[in-house]
């Protein structure tokens, strides 16, 4: 007997949800603030007030440069460290600090830079020969690679030399010390890391040439690429960004065509961002110029994540401008929607004295403290010691999150 045949799945057709214009209205009248900050912005001359108390003439600041401007720099620093060592005095390195002493929260800017300190790093050192070798061959294999014109992974750059670099964080870490020492953006280097990213939702563009709709990838969406500088011509009739810190809430709003109902983007980095999602959020928000509300867990680590997105990473400060996104609204799920949305008791857990230990930390840091309403929530997460995860609201129903909860909260305006 022939097999018998599959039924072929029928495709999920979801159109605009009859209520959208009600649940829409508050995030369009966001829509046109956010419009006309980042207009405002845009025609903004940069000057010292703008850094508070913070001296700008001290803060590191790199550029986007192109492959030639980058390649030029790093046979500059050859050229010098040649020329040292012909004359007499050595091979160092002169390297800025990226120690946390040098790290600044600048208030007015919503982000963390990195200030002027410097230090060196010679071969001549028996505590620094190792360190300063690392410096040199990345510095000729970045060169190497930016002369092909191709991109690699950081775990490529690891594997050319496993001898020598031992463990990749090692290497790793060099890349940032090489991106302040040329004053250029990470991404300048051509190293990568994995795709991590996804992207899902009403939005259009060209990735290296090819046209990419991302209502047209399939449910799991676009895995967003490392290198971002071969995406152009991004079009979208989104309304908002809805940045999700988890890929399994990520996947039920994907598979329930949130972005249809309610037209938006949908960005997932899977936990801890990396430099290719953080850039191309950034480049989302100020070229379409929509707002971004995001939807984390309530907990101290939640909003850690959330704060990488908006104020930087400490470990890349030096490239602050051009990974953070300032001005994410928290839309959930917050602290004080537990009680509000009577998320079941079996739903809320217990901190632990690493996550109390934690928040406290965090409610101290100045970008907490430069909102108050974060503050509130987070004073309010230490006294209950509870904490619960974006899923937890699973258990009203598997689709109450799409259905239900983030409807409600955009009908209301519910973020801060």
């Amino acid at each position: 007997m022939p097999p018998k045949k599959k039924n072929k799945p029928t495709k999920k057709v979801v159109t605009l949800a009859e209520d959208a214009t009600e649940v829409l209205a508050k995030v369009r009248e966001l829509r046109k603030k956010t419009a006309a900050i980042i207009e405002k912005e845009a025609k903004k001359e940069e000057s010292a007030d703008d850094y508070g108390d913070f001296d700008p003439s001290s803060m590191l600041k790199v550029e986007d440069l192109d492959t030639g401007a980058v390649a030029e720099k790093i046979e500059s620093i050859a050229q010098r460290i040649a020329k040292d060592v012909m004359e007499g005095r050595g091979y160092t390195f002169t390297v800025p600090s990226r120690a946390s002493s040098n790290q600044h929260y600048v208030k007015s800017l919503d982000r963390i830079v990195l200030g002027g300190n410097k230090g060196t790093r010679t071969f001549s050192s028996v505590s620094e020969v190792r360190k300063t070798t690392i410096t040199a061959r990345c510095m000729q294999l970045i060169h190497n690679i930016l002369g092909k014109g191709i991109h690699i992974t950081k775990r490529d750059l690891f594997y050319t030399d496993v001898k020598l670099f031992v463990k990749q964080a090692e290497s790793d870490g060099v890349l940032d010390d090489l991106s302040t020492m040329i004053g250029c953006t990470r991404s300048n280097l051509n190293v990568v890391a994995s795709d991590k990213g996804l992207v899902v939702g009403r939005v259009q563009f060209e990735e290296d040439g090819d046209p990419i709709d991302c209502t047209r990838m399939g449910v799991g969406g676009k895995a967003i690429p490392p290198y971002t500088d071969k995406i152009d011509n991004i079009q979208s009739d989104a309304e908002f960004i809805l940045l999700v810190e988890k890929d399994a809430v990520y996947m039920r709003l994907a598979e329930d065509r949130f972005y249809h109902r309610y037209p938006c983007i949908i960005i997932t980095a899977k936990g801890q961002p990396d430099v290719a999602t953080r850039m191309f959020l950034r480049r989302l928000k100020y070229e379409l110029k929509i707002p971004v509300l995001g939807l984390f867990d309530s907990d101290p680590y939640g909003l850690k994540i959330l704060s990488v997105y908006m104020s930087g990473s400490k470990n890349m400060s030096y490239d602050s401008a051009h990974l953070t996104t300032p001005d994410i609204k928290w839309l959930g799920i917050r602290p004080s929607d537990l009680d509000r949305y009577g998320l079941p008791e079996q739903c809320r857990l217990d901190m632990t004295d690493a996550d109390i230990s934690t928040g406290k930390i965090m409610i101290e840091e100045d970008f907490i403290k430069a909102n108050p309403k974060w503050v509130k929530e987070m004073e309010l997460m230490l006294k209950t010691k509870k904490k619960a995860e974006i899923q937890a609201l699973s258990s009203f129903g598997f689709q109450y999150i799409s259905e239900d909860y983030l409807p409600r909260k955009l009908r209301e305006g519910d973020w801060i």
